[in-house]
């Protein structure tokens, strides 16, 4: 049987090899959970028990297994000391997973604190519109391997509100693709299906528009379609190699 850790930390990062010069290929939000297939001394070889990723992180006091209650859904919740606002002591970014241990007027205690009630929806909670609340996510920086508000790519802004709601996704555009099975023509495309390029995505938001966590702007933006296509076809020489629909 395997034995999972939780990751405490309101991020942990991924790395591709063991040295912190290595590539960052994706990160731990507060709440996830991993096993752990090989140790030294000063890293862990680890697989992502949401998501199936195999990578590297520093070896660091993890916690044993908590199976989470309740899940954040804004942007960045603020976690205190006390349950009266005192001190705030850590954010956590959205999608992070806790388990609540005692429940006083608006907050919740967890293991790092306490957070609003407000903040957090119980952990089997679905949105009808699983991207409902994606634009919260809007001018937030790209940062390749990201996935909070600190920072977040363009495939992780899809895998994070998807798995918000209780529905496996891979992590890469390059896996994401081939696991969406209904495909779309362009002038089909309505509001939620998923664009791909080789090594990007983004989300139709409307007919119209997308949205999409883009590298060449340094954030998170909402674009035209047609627009979009075309400068990608431009800049980067990439066409469109899916639109897909859950």
């Amino acid at each position: 049987m395997t034995k999972y850790f939780t990751n405490i930390f309101s991020v942990t990062n991924l790395y591709k090899k063991p040295s912190i010069k290595s590539e960052i290929v994706t990160q731990m939000i507060f709440g996830d959970s991993f096993s752990i297939s090989k140790r030294s001394r000063n890293w862990l070889k680890i697989k992502i028990k949401e998501d199936r990723y195999n990578g590297y992180i520093k070896n660091q006091k993890f916690s044993k297994f908590l199976k989470p209650t309740h899940k954040v859904h804004v942007l960045r919740s603020n976690v205190f000391s006390q349950h009266n606002k005192s001190k705030k002591i850590k954010e956590l970014s959205f999608g992070s997973k806790i388990k609540v241990v005692e429940n006083k007027k608006k907050y919740f205690r967890f293991s790092k604190g306490w957070i609003s009630k407000n903040d957090v929806k119980p952990i089997a909670y679905k949105e009808k519109n699983p991207f409902r609340k994606i634009s919260i996510f809007k001018n937030i920086r790209y940062k390749w391997g990201g996935k909070s508000f600190k920072g977040i790519d363009c495939s992780a802004l899809i895998q994070i509100f998807l798995n918000f709601n209780n529905k496996f996704c891979p992590r890469d555009a390059k896996d994401q693709v081939k696991f969406f099975k209904k495909n779309i023509k362009l002038k089909k495309i309505r509001k939620n299906d998923i664009i791909y390029w080789k090594g990007h995505v983004a989300l139709a938001i409307s007919n119209k528009k997308l949205i999409h966590a883009y590298g060449p702007m340094k954030k998170t933006v909402v674009m035209d379609i047609n627009q979009t296509i075309k400068r990608i076809e431009k800049t980067a020489k990439l066409k469109v190699i899916g639109i897909k629909r859950l």
